[in-house]
C-alpha cells in the first residue's frame, strides 16, 4: 500500500509453530523481510497485534524496535476463534521504520531509554491466562487499556518501550517532544 504517496509492506502475519517457538526463528523471518523491503526500496512494514498478548509486544517493541501511534478497536469483530477467547479484537497497529537509528540501534543489541515525559499502561502479566479462565476480568482489563491507548495517542503519544514490573507489563508511550527528538521512531 501507500501512506502519503510513499510504499508501505502490510505484513498480515509471520508466525512460528509453537514447537519451533523460542529458536529466534521469529526474528530471522523478520530481519529477511526487512531485507527484501529494502532491497525494494520500501522503508516501512506495518502490522497489527493484540495488546494483551505481551509476548508478542515484547517482541515487536524490544526485539525488532517498531513503534505503535494508532489503535483499532475490535478490528475484527468478536469471533469465535480461540486465539480471541470471545473478547473484542482490539489491535494496536506496529510501525516498523526500517532504516531509522532506532531499529537499527535495536536490531545492534542497544536500547533505547523512554524520555522524562513518558506515560505507562499497565497490563497484568498474566493477562493470558485470565482470558482463557476468567473473560470478564480480561474483558474489564481490555476496556480500560483500550480507554487509554486511544486517550494518549489522541495526545499524539506512541508507544516505544516495553517494560515488565513484576505483576504488570508496561506499555511506555512517550510524548511528540520526544518522538520528534529523533531516537524514538519518527525519523
Amino acid at each position: 500500500g501507500f501512506h502519503d504517496g510513499k510504499p508501505f509492506l502490510h505484513s498480515h502475519m509471520a508466525a512460528v509453530l509453537p514447537e519451533l517457538q523460542n529458536q529466534k526463528i521469529g526474528r530471522m523471518l523478520k530481519l529477511a523481510q526487512r531485507e527484501e523491503a529494502l532491497a525494494r526500496g520500501i522503508r516501512l512494514i506495518e502490522w497489527t497485534f493484540d495488546p494483551l498478548e505481551l509476548r508478542n509486544a515484547h517482541f515487536n517493541i524490544v526485539r525488532l524496535g517498531a513503534v505503535m501511534e494508532r489503535f483499532i478497536p475490535n478490528c475484527y469483530g468478536v469471533t469465535q476463534s480461540p486465539l480471541h477467547s470471545g473478547l473484542p479484537t482490539d489491535r494496536l497497529v506496529a510501525d516498523w521504520r526500517l532504516d531509522s537509528e532506532r531499529v537499527r540501534q535495536i536490531l545492534d543489541g542497544n536500547a533505547i531509554d523512554s524520555s522524562d515525559g513518558a506515560v505507562r499502561i499497565s497490563v497484568p502479566s498474566d493477562i493470558g491466562e485470565w482470558k482463557s479462565k476468567d473473560q470478564a476480568r480480561a474483558k474489564q482489563v481490555q476496556a480500560e487499556i483500550r480507554e487509554q491507548f486511544l486517550r494518549w495517542f489522541g495526545q499524539q503519544y506512541a508507544v516505544t518501550g516495553l517494560e515488565r514490573a513484576g505483576a504488570v507489563t508496561n506499555y511506555v508511550l512517550d510524548p511528540p517532544s520526544a518522538l520528534l527528538a529523533g531516537s524514538h521512531g519518527k525519523a
